[in-house]
């Protein structure tokens, strides 16, 4: 390579990218969380943007209120497999109005994927194909407990996400065909922290299928799926989750929390029915991020 062209390689290479000056401070540094708290990535999987903040104005959603409005987002994938590829990757949904890569806040900066070799200030720089190896090699104990088929690991497809962590757990009783999935999972997870193997932080991803199809049976006499089952089926979570934290930090203590959806679904919006397709409300996500 001559000079010339090395010059023309390097200058589009995004070099300093997440370095502006005129880059919102970050919200929480995650250099600081790492090392000191438990984290729990929650993914309430397909919840739109929409019914999550219609619930959240109605008050149907308390235990989530209590930590902070919804932050309008983009989804980094329209449905659960390639969402998650990115969401492990440490690329978490962005704010709906960024413009570029850089303005999205990064909790976790993968060190290798040529954005540059510095993480930006308040994310954790990690080593690593995922953000799991990368908290592994600082200590953590990496958890999932699945929900969607994608976390069925009785397919070869579905082995694929729970082989990213150290610990991995799944059962036909979590899955998105039982109303009560939601529960079995909060259920299994208080056993586990009620008698913990070893005194490590951990790193927990909790994937709720509860508001994934088919959800008709959370609001009675439906027989088929709609936004208001969608919403019905989100208030249920709701109150699962209240027992979850509640028994994390009195048996845990100090713990960081990201709430979000993968993507959202379509209920006959322009024809359109489920996801897996680029629809507004595939696309657009609720987030939160917060301490218990």
């Amino acid at each position: 390579m001559n000079d010339n062209t090395e010059n023309r390689a390097k200058s589009q290479v995004p070099m300093g990218l997440f370095a502006r000056q005129e880059r919102k401070k970050p919200s929480v540094d995650m250099r600081q969380v790492v090392g000191s708290c438990d984290i729990l990535f929650i993914c309430l999987d397909t919840l739109r943007y929409d019914a999550a903040v219609q619930e959240e104005a109605s008050g149907g959603t308390p235990v989530l209120n209590r930590y902070g409005k919804w932050e309008k987002c983009q989804a980094p994938g329209n449905f659960t497999y390639p969402s998650h590829h990115a969401m492990f990757a440490g690329f978490l949904p962005c704010r709906y109005g960024a413009k570029n890569v850089a303005d999205r806040e990064l909790l976790f900066f993968p060190m290798s994927v040529g954005l540059g070799r510095t993480a930006p200030e308040g994310a954790y720089g990690f080593a690593g194909s995922t953000i799991m190896e990368g908290l592994e090699k600082d200590g953590y104990d990496t958890w999932c407990v699945g929900g969607v088929a994608f976390f069925d690991k009785r397919s070869e497809i579905g082995k694929v996400f729970p082989g990213y962590f150290r610990k991995s757990y799944w059962n036909p009783s979590f899955g998105c065909q039982v109303k009560d999935s939601t529960k079995n999972q909060v259920d299994f997870l208080l056993k586990k922290i009620d008698n913990p193997e070893e005194k490590r932080h951990i790193f927990l991803y909790l994937n709720v299928d509860a508001i994934h199809y088919p959800n008709a049976f959370y609001t009675e006499g439906a027989k088929s799926d709609s936004l208001e089952s969608h919403r019905a089926a989100l208030r249920y979570v709701d109150g699962e989750l209240g027992r979850l934290f509640d028994r994390w930090k009195e048996k845990r203590g100090d713990t960081f929390v990201i709430c979000c959806s993968d993507h959202g679904t379509c209920y006959g919006e322009d024809g359109c029915q489920f996801h897996g397709i680029n629809h507004p409300v595939v696309n657009t996500i609720p987030y939160k991020h917060f301490f218990l």
